[in-house]
Parts: structure tokens; C-alpha cells; sequence
């Protein structure tokens, strides 16, 4: 089993937590739900420049840092 972030493994709990009958799934599967979903969230909640362009330098360098951070979660997902 590999070692996944604390985040990482948040988001994979939050997935194997729902209600779901996830024996018909290969491990993988979840993990591609698990980035697939999480990507969905970033672009609803931290939008790229290119889509919602910011004026306040300030908040456009944090809201793209969150971007980053949530953007890295899904990638490692997708490459367990």
C-alpha cells in the first residue's frame, strides 16, 4: 500500500465513507472518483485566473496557491 498525504487520505476516507458498494470497485477506481471529484470542488471553489480574472494581487496569489494545493491532492490521487 502506498503512503498517500494527510490530505490525500482525508479525501480517500471521505469516499470510502459514503454509502456505496464499493466492492464492485478496483482500489483504484475510488482514487480516480476520489481526484475526479476533488478537481470538480477546485474549479467551483478556487476558479482559474483564466476563468474569473482577480484585480487584488493579494487575494489572486492565495486563491491560486489554494488552487495548487487542492490541484496536487487530485494529481496524487490520480497517480496511486
Amino acid at each position: 500500500m502506498s503512503q498517500h498525504s494527510l490530505a490525500t487520505q482525508a479525501v480517500l476516507d471521505s469516499i470510502k465513507a459514503i454509502d456505496f458498494d464499493w466492492s464492485n470497485m478496483e482500489q483504484a477506481g475510488s482514487t480516480v472518483i476520489a481526484a475526479a471529484a476533488l478537481r470538480a470542488v477546485t474549479d467551483q471553489v478556487v476558479p482559474s485566473d483564466a476563468d474569473e480574472p482577480r484585480n487584488y494581487i493579494p487575494m489572486a496569489i492565495e486563491c491560486q496557491r489554494i488552487r495548487t494545493e487542492l490541484l496536487a491532492i487530485a494529481a496524487e490521487l490520480e497517480s496511486a
